[in-house]
């Protein structure tokens, strides 16, 4: 085990969050209202009483936003994790299906697959997990039947009290990271960096997203909403829901 200096983790974060925020970007760019039209439940709208397109337009953007954004910084929060693990314990990324990180330690194997949060899956994915930590453990074998092997859930943040689950551990927030990283304050070392440039970088961001929403609000206007002004919830549900 080798102690992680935090310049090592500044240096990593500075070098590699510009690719975070250029990604969000991408996605923004590549942002088509139909698409994020398509995928939202527009009866929940009539519910609510939503009235104008302007609302509809930003409720249905957010979501997707940050359902997309939770997924990049997802895989950029991976790659920080396995390259802490790489600098304390030499683990290394791994090459097996279902399976993110691997390292050694006392003798054992430690097989992990890595999620943002406690809550990331249903019971059908949680036995794919499952699955997949077995399938692991029989290829690893294959070449030392010896090889003692543990299996873990990792999660980047949240917490979870019962981390045996019988055939894997689920290690959430700081025990995680005190995990992979030797450290129980790993978890807050590594809040600082991710400021880096993120004020420079959203200010990007609220920029082209400001000039979305006027741009989406004009086509749902002139594509959803009946010459007075007021929203056709027929042509939008056969728009969301119609056969064709």
């Amino acid at each position: 085990m080798t102690q992680l200096l935090i310049n090592d983790v500044i240096h990593y974060v500075e070098q590699n969050i510009p690719t975070f925020h250029e990604q969000r970007l991408h996605k923004l760019d590549s942002l088509k209202l139909s698409n994020v039209i398509k995928k939202k439940n527009p009866y929940l709208f009539k519910a609510k009483y939503v009235l104008t397109g302007d609302e509809i337009v930003r409720q249905v953007t957010d979501a997707y936003i940050s359902s997309s954004e939770e997924g990049i910084f997802g895989d950029w929060l991976e790659g920080l994790a396995i390259f802490v693990n790489n600098k304390v314990y030499g683990g290394w990324k791994s090459g097996i299906t279902g399976i993110d990180l691997e390292f050694d330690n006392n003798n054992i194997r430690n097989i992990i697959t890595i999620k943002s949060g406690p809550n990331w899956g249903n019971s059908s994915q949680v036995e794919k997990m499952k699955t997949d930590f077995n399938t692991a453990k029989k290829a690893l074998r294959t070449s030392n039947s010896n090889l003692q092997i543990t299996c873990i859930n990792g999660c980047c943040y949240g917490k979870n009290n019962n981390p045996d689950k019988g055939s894997y551990f689920k290690y959430c927030g700081q025990r995680f990271w005190e995990f992979i990283g030797g450290n129980e304050n790993m978890y807050i070392d590594i809040i600082e960096p991710l400021g880096y440039k993120a004020k420079e970088r959203n200010d990007d961001f609220k920029e082209k997203y400001a000039a979305m929403l006027n741009r989406f609000t004009k086509e749902f206007i002139e594509t959803f909403c009946k010459t007075d002004g007021n929203i056709d919830w027929r042509q939008l549900v056969e728009f969301n829901s119609g056969r064709n």
